[in-house]
This record gives C-alpha cells, structure tokens and sequence, in this order.
C-alpha cells in the first residue's frame, strides 16, 4: 500500500487530504512536557536518539497523523559547524555570530558535521523502524536564508536586520557563508535519508523578508541546489519547502526549485494558492494556528473551506505555521476527524 503523503507528493489527488501538522511534537501535549523534563534541557533531548524518537512517536500514538517529523532543531547545523549553541529560559536559541570572514574561517568544513549529528541519524533510524508501517517519516533542515540569520545575529529577530545589513555591507562574506550552509544542509539532508527519512522538508521561515532579486538570490536558488543534489544523490526524493510570507512569489516557486509540494503559511488565501500555486503540484497547508487555541464551528467552517478549495488537485492538510505551546490537544484531535470526514 502507497502511503498518502507519498501519493499526495507525487502528484495524486486524494478524497481525503493526508494530515500532520508543523511542531506536532511538542509543548502543547503533556508527554512531550513530562520527557522534556525527563531530558533536562532542550539540547539533551535533540541529542538523545531514545528521547528524541519518543516525542517524535508521541502526537502519532495520540492523533494517528500521516506523517511524523523528526524532532531536531534547525540550529543544530549551525553548532556541527562549529557555532556555540545554547539556549536562554524564556528566550530561546543563542548563537555564537559569524559577521567577518575571520569568524567565517572559524567554523568548520562540511564533512566535519556528522559527528555532531549522529545522535540524530540514530533518531531517524530509530523511527524508521518504530514508526507505523502507513506513517510517512519526514526529515528537514533550515533554509540557508533563514539559518543564516540566525547565525548572523546570535539570536531570532524581528525583521531579520543584522543580516540583510551584512548582506549589504560585506556581500562577499554573506554569499560565502549562504554557500557553506548550503552544502551543509545537502549533507546533512542526505544524511537523514540515508538513515530512513522518506521525505525531507526545508523550512525557510523568514522569506518573507527577502524583497526582488534577493528572494530569488538567496531562497529559490539555494533551494534549487539543495533539491537537484539531493535528488541526484535519492532519485525519487520527495522535497517539501517552506518559503513563509512569500506572498505572491510562491507562484512558480515549484518550477524555479524542483520542490514537490510547496508549503503555505494562513497569509495566502487557499482559493488563489489553489488557482496559482496548486497547478504545479503538491500543496500543503494552511489552517491558522490560532484554531488550535480556541476550535470550535469557526475552525471546522475554515477546515472545510480549505479542503474544498484544495479538492481539485494534490494537498497535504498542515497548519499555516506551527503549532502554539497554548493549543488544547482536543482542538488538534477534532481538525483530524474533520479533515478525514470531508471525502
């Protein structure tokens, strides 16, 4: 039996739409929380293939998705290149800042990341073997643009400003460091496939904040390489991408990076993504996070509205974004059993 989000993927119209959603593995459930603690801190449990898999399993057992994603964060490239990587209570993720090219010439070469890696590989191969035998394993990685902010500004922004100021001020060391974690994300992907990942997804998170040339410069062709060499190297590899708040320009993002599905934030309205994007393949998408918190006829009238719109073509029904620390997993438990009485 094909799996549906592989049908889904490779172009197939389905009566029901396949289902899982961004984040599904994490704080809103009380079995991620009690693992958490169990880990003792965030980077303990990405590192620890036992706990890692756990959580990864814990909204299948609950919710019966389609598809798992493995659980990492997309900093880590980052620390096996050589960032130091810690994370601040209450405030998130710091790194390490790479803004000169003697910081750039500090971080180490592509073949050196899969030491620091492996624990995830042993999480993806732990999954591959644990999974249900119908339930699609998803691995992913950060988009250059968007891990590159970061690595830029030491920490999440608002507008992403450190780096589109050191993207104008030294383009050079800018571009080199796009082309470092270009290739990293190559390897690293290739390396999560290699361990039994089915389907790879690339989050760029912050595209939305890369206007004209510079969209195309720094998410679509970066997104290219990755996907051909990919492909090259996992002929039949089903890439997902994930360009947020890419506006008008996720039309013909397919065509320009050979992804599979294009994922879509609750900015676009599905009836225009299905008229615009949904003609060259796969979507997936794109019910507001926000229904998760407060459900009820409001969020069922928007799945259905979704649905519907997405019914002429190939669709993987996912949030817009990822799910919220606040969502109440009996919200989550009723979009599945809407999505899946809508055939």
């Amino acid at each position: 039996m094909t799996k549906s989000i592989l049908s889904a993927l490779a172009g197939e119209r389905l009566p029901t739409p396949p289902i899982w959603m961004m984040r599904q593995a994490g704080r809103y459930l009380p079995e991620y929380r009690a693992t958490r603690a169990k880990a003792g801190d965030f980077l303990t449990l990405c590192y620890t293939p036992e706990l890692a898999a756990e959580v990864t399993l814990q909204p299948i057992r609950r919710f019966g998705f389609d598809a798992a994603i493995l659980f990492a964060d997309i900093l880590l490239l980052p620390q096996a290149l050589g960032a130091d990587l810690w994370f601040e209570t209450g405030e998130g993720p710091r790194l390490s800042t790479v803004t000169t090219p003697a910081d750039l010439a500090r971080l180490k070469p592509v073949d050196a990341i899969h030491e620091t890696l492996a624990p995830v590989y042993e999480t993806v191969r732990i999954l591959s073997r644990e999974l249900p035998r119908d339930t699609t394993l998803i691995g992913f990685a950060g988009a250059p643009w968007t891990v590159a902010t970061y690595m830029i500004a030491g920490r999440g922004t608002p507008d992403q400003g450190p780096a589109h100021a050191l993207k104008a001020a030294d383009r050079a060391t800018f571009a080199a460091l796009i082309d470092l974690i270009t290739e990293g994300t190559i390897d690293y992907l290739s390396a999560q496939v290699a361990a039994g990942a089915e389907v790879v997804k690339l989050f760029d998170s912050w595209a939305g904040s890369l206007q004209g040339a510079d969209f195309t410069d720094f998410s679509e062709r970066p997104a290219a390489r990755i996907i051909a060499a990919l492909k090259a190297r996992h002929p039949g590899l089903p890439v997902i991408a994930f360009p947020r708040e890419a506006g008008s320009r996720y039309a013909g993002f397919a065509r320009a990076t050979g992804a599979d599905c294009v994922a879509l934030d609750n900015s676009v309205d599905a009836a225009w993504a299905a008229h615009h994007v949904q003609t060259d393949g796969c979507v997936q998408g794109n019910l507001a996070p926000h229904h998760m918190v407060t459900g009820g006829p409001a969020m069922d009238d928007e799945i259905r509205r979704i649905v519907s719109a997405f019914s002429g073509g190939p669709h993987i029904f996912n949030l817009g974004h990822g799910i919220t620390p606040d969502a109440d997993p009996a919200h989550v438990q009723r979009m599945v059993d809407r999505v899946r009485s809508l055939s």
